[in-house]
C-alpha cells in the first residue's frame, strides 16, 4: 500500500472534522502528488503532541522558520510507509526522544493552515505521542529551542491549533 493510499484510508476512517476530512479527502483526489512537498496546491504533512501524561506536560519547539512554538511535524517523506509513521518519525527527530509511542486510535486532530509560497496549504495530520519516562530531549536543526510546558501554560505560547491538539489529545487520555 502506498503512503497516498494509507493517507486516504486513514482520513476515511477518521470520525471527526467531517467538512475538513472531506477537504483532505477531495484535495487528495484531486492531486495524486498530495502527498508532497512539490505539490504547490498544498500537501498533507503529519505532526504528533508529544506529551508526558504522568507530569501533565507537553514538549513543545520553537520553530526555526515560523518563530511559534509548535508540536513536532513537518512534510512527508518517500521512506514513510504511513501517516502515523511520518508522524512518529518527525516526532523523533525533532525532539531527539528515542522510544516514543503514538497514542491509540489514529489522528487526534486535522489542521489546515495556509503557508507561504510557492505552496499555499499543510493539510497537517495531528497525532499524539506519549514520551517515555526519564529520557532527555535534544534540539534539532530545525527548532531554536525545545521545552516542556505544562497543560495550562500552553494557551499562554502556543497558537490556538496546538492548544485544540492538546485539548483533543487530554480528551483521549
Amino acid at each position: 500500500m502506498s503512503l497516498y493510499d494509507d493517507a486516504v484510508l486513514v482520513l476515511k476512517g477518521y470520525e471527526d472534522q467531517d467538512e475538513l476530512r472531506q477537504t483532505y479527502l477531495d484535495h487528495l483526489a484531486a492531486h495524486p502528488d498530495g502527498m508532497w512537498k512539490a505539490c504547490h496546491a498544498g500537501h498533507v504533512t503529519a505532526s504528533a503532541l508529544v506529551v508526558d501524561p504522568e507530569h501533565g506536560r507537553v514538549l513543545l519547539t520553537l520553530h526555526r522558520k515560523l518563530r511559534m512554538w509548535l508540536q513536532m511535524g513537518g512534510h512527508c517523506e518517500p521512506g514513510d510507509a504511513t501517516l502515523a509513521a511520518a508522524a512518529l518519525r518527525e516526532a523523533t527527530e525533532e525532539s531527539g526522544i528515542p522510544g516514543l509511542t503514538l497514542l491509540p486510535g489514529g489522528p487526534v486532530r486535522l489542521d489546515r493552515h495556509p503557508i507561504p509560497a510557492p505552496c499555499h496549504w499543510h493539510f497537517d495530520v495531528q497525532y499524539a505521542a506519549l514520551a517515555p519516562g526519564g529520557v532527555a530531549h535534544a534540539i534539532s536543526d530545525e527548532s531554536l529551542d525545545l521545552r516542556w510546558f505544562a497543560y495550562d501554560e500552553v494557551p499562554e505560547v502556543a497558537d490556538d491549533s496546538v492548544v485544540r491538539l492538546l485539548e483533543g489529545t487530554r480528551a483521549r487520555l
